[in-house]
């Protein structure tokens, strides 16, 4: 009988809006006109780089972000220092823009849960499931399930940064299921990053992954935990 399921965050339960999405708000908000085939190269390029979280993961990472890199979900400034010295080698107009578009990246509007989280969600709490997010990240999530009408469903957030931790590293899945009162050898971890989210198993926890892919590509990645929980 599976007691909790744990959720990793991007690419599973929410996906994050595209480069050039991302770099048009900053942009907009900030009064400064692109042509469209500048704005187009510009978030490439800034895709390229790896400078959008919850993105594309970088094509190479330059020497002096790499010690950065390897720890950037073990508190909020190591998370901010990566990602902002990835897209500072995109050059753009203003160098202010840099740190807009990281902020504009922990809005709830740059973020769209996959189209099968509500129902998958509510079909857990029916069954009495305790539901719980294990996730690597630099900010506090939380308000991005609140503005979307989700947090009422989890029980438990493991946040890297709160604990100083990352994933695969077992003790965030652990303070998960010690925060929902379960064992993790009654629980299921659902990821899409094979590595980190596989470290769930060292505690017993079984393992489910889904596909890291747009949205629209993904419309029922997530009802098969429906039949793995029983």
């Amino acid at each position: 009988m599976t007691a909790a399921v744990l959720f990793d965050f991007s690419g599973t339960l929410f996906r994050i809006e595209s480069a050039e999405s991302w770099l048009r708000a900053v942009l907009d908000a900030a009064g400064v006109e692109l042509s469209e085939a500048e704005l187009g190269a510009t978030a490439r390029a800034l895709e390229t780089a790896g400078a959008l979280p919850g993105g594309a993961a970088p094509l190479r990472v330059p020497e002096e972000v790499a010690d950065l890199w390897r720890v950037r979900d073990q508190s909020a400034e190591l998370h901010r220092a990566a990602y902002t010295g990835l897209s500072r080698r995109v050059p753009l107009p203003d160098p202010a823009l840099h740190d807009a578009l990281y902020e504009r990246h922990m809005t709830p509007a740059a973020w769209a849960p996959y189209p099968d989280v509500l129902h998958v969600l509510s079909a857990l709490r029916e069954r009495g499931v305790r539901v719980g997010v294990v996730s690597n990240i630099g900010w506090d999530l939380r308000p991005v399930f609140r503005e979307h009408g989700l947090d009422p469903f989890v029980g438990a957030y493991a946040l890297s940064y709160e604990h100083g931790v990352q994933k695969p590293h077992p003790r965030l899945f652990e303070t998960a299921c010690e925060a929902l009162g379960v064992d993790p050898r009654t629980t299921l971890m659902v990821g899409d990053d094979r590595r980190a989210d596989g470290g769930a198993a060292a505690l017993g926890c079984g393992v489910h992954f889904v596909d890291h892919l747009p949205a629209a590509e993904r419309p029922d990645g997530l009802r098969p935990v429906l039949d793995l929980v029983g």
